[in-house]
């Protein structure tokens, strides 16, 4: 009997002490592909599940059945599901030629695109651009399985590429240079000058007038808090895939003022080594993320992995770079020691034996 009380105790205060372990929150990032099917989902799904995730942000595109097939995959599995839509970077023939962003050189993101061909990316100054957004989310939103839209390229064309990625496009970016640096349409413009006096195109070196930066972070804002109010009436939750930051990284890059979106949860990408950075740094820039919304809003630490990574010196595209095996317990313990909610993984398919491996013992611990 006297080994019972003893027995019991020791449970009790194991179960009860603050020193208990836990499981951190882990969301996914994961694509629709080509020859994805019910059963595939199903598959993944159950798999990523299996290994602790306990949401998907699955990008389906704007077709609406796709959202409505891996949401109900998602909810089967037992996991939240939020229909990860991309915002500005868009194209199609519904799409006018007149919604897109111009460049310095007044350029058109529908003909010369910097970087990349797919980067035509929308003015966000445009209500046409708002009403089509709005239209698109709301109605992903409606989606009984849906619990909530998840914002990525919610952003202007990065006017600074992130730093491991300099060599990739052969640039040296040491300042803003005019085929990267929008919008310079002429309501960007003539609306920049009413509010501030200031005729941007007169200026030589744009860079320099703090108000012009201002101006496109709020543009983005109000873009956002327009969409976040509409996708709420629905009564679903809203996030965003985000940059670092936003101080260090997002607002100077993409004009990205993230924390000051009315959203439920955000997702930087905390790709450290797009920035040539070890897994520490993550920690660093998510102290500075959690801080920036006050601790008030959610913060998942993006954590993006190299699927190949015994070849990981080998590779010469940092795309392909991102946190080996050994690599996961300190993104995990930096993100959650400064205050992040949990992680989110880019991708759980690149993610292998040895990465799980180290995964599962970096979420089951108590870090705070």
């Amino acid at each position: 009997m006297k080994n019972l009380i003893f027995a019991l105790a020791a449970f009790a205060f194991t179960a009860c002490s603050p020193t208990s372990p836990t499981k951190v929150t882990c969301y996914a990032w994961q694509g629709e592909g080509q020859n994805t099917t019910e059963e595939t989902l199903q598959s993944d799904f159950s798999k990523w599940k299996s290994h602790g995730i306990d949401g998907m942000c699955y990008n389906a595109g704007h077709d609406v059945e796709k959202h409505r097939r891996a949401a109900k995959a998602a909810k089967a599995n037992g996991m939240e599901y939020h229909a990860w839509i991309p915002a500005m970077l868009q194209s199609g023939p519904e799409i006018d030629s007149t919604w897109y962003a111009v460049n310095r050189n007044g350029e058109s993101a529908n003909h010369v695109q910097a970087y990349v061909p797919y980067y035509k990316f929308l003015c966000p100054n445009r209500t046409e651009v708002t009403d089509y957004l709005t239209n698109l989310y709301t109605k992903v939103a409606e989606i009984p399985e849906v619990d909530a839209i998840h914002l990525d390229y919610i952003r202007f064309v990065d006017v600074i590429l992130a730093r491991g990625l300099w060599d990739k496009y052969g640039l040296v970016m040491n300042e803003e240079y005019p085929v990267a640096d929008y919008c310079y349409c002429d309501k960007c413009v003539s609306d920049f000058k009413a509010a501030t006096g200031i005729d941007i195109k007169s200026v030589e070196d744009p860079s320099t007038v703090e108000e012009w930066k201002q101006f496109r972070c709020d543009l983005i804002t109000k873009l956002v808090n327009h969409i976040a109010e509409a996708v709420h009436a629905k009564g679903k939750k809203i996030d965003a895939a985000v940059f670092p930051g936003p101080d260090s990284y997002a607002k100077k890059m993409v004009r990205q003022e993230w924390n000051k979106w009315n959203l439920d949860a955000f997702f930087p990408m905390n790709y450290n080594d797009f920035y040539l950075e070890g897994p520490a740094w993550i920690g660093k820039v998510v102290k500075e993320e959690v801080t920036s919304v006050d601790g008030k809003i959610p913060v998942y630490s993006g954590l993006f992995i190299c699927r190949d990574y015994e070849k990981k010196a080998q590779i010469k595209d940092p795309e392909g770079h991102g946190l080996i095996p050994s690599e996961i317990e300190e993104a995990v313990r930096v993100s959650m020691e400064n205050g992040a909610a949990g992680v989110c993984l880019f991708t759980p398919g690149n993610m292998t034996d040895a990465h799980w491996e180290a995964f599962d013992k970096a979420i089951h611990k108590q870090y705070r």
